[in-house]
């Protein structure tokens, strides 16, 4: 027997390695790839690849919108960015939610259990839907009370009110690109969730500067015109989205026979996404917080620091989308009974994030005033922007082990852990840290940055040292 083995182990071992075009080609168009067999180097390629370009694309919707708004002043800059206290708590429902239909699709395929897999597909679309119906209301009934409770100044509750209403009212929007891009994620299928951004985010770039500043017939705007664009592009993303899930994918394929509820499916979805629901509302309001102390220093401290996240956003993609691997494959590995392999992947990918961040904090310390320059002629804006990007890049290599191992114990099914250590670092830690910085000691702005600073390289450290204890391979969903 063993001599009959060993030629097909030669052969194998002989064979000359795919090009890396060739590898490059299946992770943007999609493969059939099964990624708890096929080497795990090449299993991070064809997944990260088009994860890293979904994402870079999700942030350009950011990037776009700001570049734009910022033409109109400080005052519209500074709405988007008291929007965006709100929207972060729907971001933070729907990235909680996507965290557990990628751990649960992943672990469903890892599996070969496709047609539950298709179930819960459908599960987590009804209440993507039914999450979104409260910021609905919010949006299109009390924006202007809204902005008012975040300190938003006479212009934003005059005309920039039009901005939150438009971006909380058509949030469905962007549960859906959220939680069914987390699908195709999870099943393996993530060239298609790129490609859905890709199309959201082209419609987005072209109606932007239409619509803001009109042209021809089309009337100028403003920053309304900004929001109006953003849903254009985010609803036809999803509508391609629902097309490509009921035609399939290369992993997953959903039915008009599972158009039914399935409370069981149900629960364990609920169940699981309410640590990371819990995890990001955390976080999301923790910086609600922040934004807060930022609001009575002046628009511009507020303008600063919004396109300052904008920035970090972007250059953040690519990090993310390799720590989104990273949950694919652990997910996927755990189900297939291969633990040793899904822990080897987080190393991996955690390496890989370490390196491509020592190079964006360089970027960061370097030329930090020329990148707020981009978006702003107001040297007071660019000033406070640029201070928050060069204390970033002090420790910014931290993150990449941070998003990783908190991935490793979402694709695990572990969201309650991340949500404990969320908790008790950002609410018990952050928070406080920052308005003593920045109130009691009188330090202004920079009270604010040095206390996120602290608090978020504290929270990497700690999350990395409990990812090596294990216990996240026992977890069950």
């Amino acid at each position: 027997m063993q001599e009959n083995e060993n030629p097909t182990t030669e052969a194998t071992v002989a064979s000359p390695p795919e090009s890396i075009w060739k590898d490059l080609k299946k992770a943007i168009s999609g493969t059939e790839a099964d990624y708890t067999q096929i080497p795990l180097q090449k299993a991070i390629f064809l997944l990260a690849i088009p994860m890293i370009l979904e994402l870079v694309m999700e942030s350009t919707f950011a990037v776009v919108d700001i570049y734009f708004v910022s033409k109109l002043g400080a005052s519209a800059v500074a709405t988007v960015g008291l929007t965006e206290t709100y929207m972060f708590l729907l971001y933070a429902m729907a990235i909680g939610l996507s965290t557990a239909v990628t751990a649960i699709i992943a672990r469903r395929i890892g599996e070969k259990n496709k047609e539950e897999a298709g179930v819960s597909a459908i599960q987590s679309i009804f209440l993507a839907v039914f999450i979104s119906l409260p910021f609905t209301i919010a949006g299109i009934f009390f924006s202007k009370e809204l902005l008012m409770l975040m300190g938003a100044d006479s212009w934003s509750l005059e005309h920039g009110y039009h901005y939150t209403q438009w971006m909380l009212g058509s949030n469905a929007f962007i549960m859906l690109l959220f939680v069914i891009n987390a699908i195709f994620r999870g099943a393996g299928d993530a060239a298609i969730a790129m490609r859905v951004l890709w199309i959201a985010n082209g419609i987005n770039i072209v109606l932007d500067p239409l619509l803001i500043f009109g042209w021809g017939p089309i009337p100028a705007l403003g920053i309304e015109g900004a929001a109006i664009a953003t849903t254009i592009g985010r609803g036809t993303g999803v509508m391609v989205q629902l097309w490509m899930l009921f035609k399939g994918g290369k992993h997953i394929q959903t039915k008009l026979s599972q158009l039914y509820w399935e409370m069981s499916i149900m629960l364990n979805i609920v169940r699981t996404s309410l640590g990371g629901i819990g995890q990001m509302i955390i976080a999301m309001t923790s910086w609600i917080f922040l934004m807060r102390i930022l609001a009575g220093m002046g628009s511009e401290v507020v303008a600063g620091a919004t396109i300052t996240v904008r920035i970090m956003m972007f250059t953040l993609m690519p990090a993310w989308g390799l720590s989104n691997a990273a949950a694919t494959l652990v997910g996927q590995n755990l189900g297939a009974g291969n633990p040793g392999r899904a822990e080897s992947s987080v190393w991996k990918i955690g390496l890989y994030n370490m390196v491509f961040l020592v190079v964006v904090s360089v970027v960061y310390f370097t030329w930090s005033d020329w990148l707020m320059s981009i978006f702003t002629e107001d040297e007071r804006i660019v000033a406070v922007g640029a201070e928050w990007l060069r204390i970033l890049s002090y420790s910014y290599f931290i993150y990449g082990w941070w998003m990783v191992s908190v991935q490793a114990f979402n694709g695990s099914g572990d969201t309650k852990t991340p949500t404990w250590i969320n908790l008790v670092f950002f609410w018990l830690i952050q928070i406080p840290l920052s308005y003593f910085l920045a109130i009691n000691l009188g330090w202004q702005h920079s009270g604010v940055f040095w206390g996120a600073f602290i608090s978020e390289t504290s929270v990497g450290l700690f999350t990395l040292w409990l990812f090596t204890r294990g216990k996240w391979k026992q977890v069950r969903v």
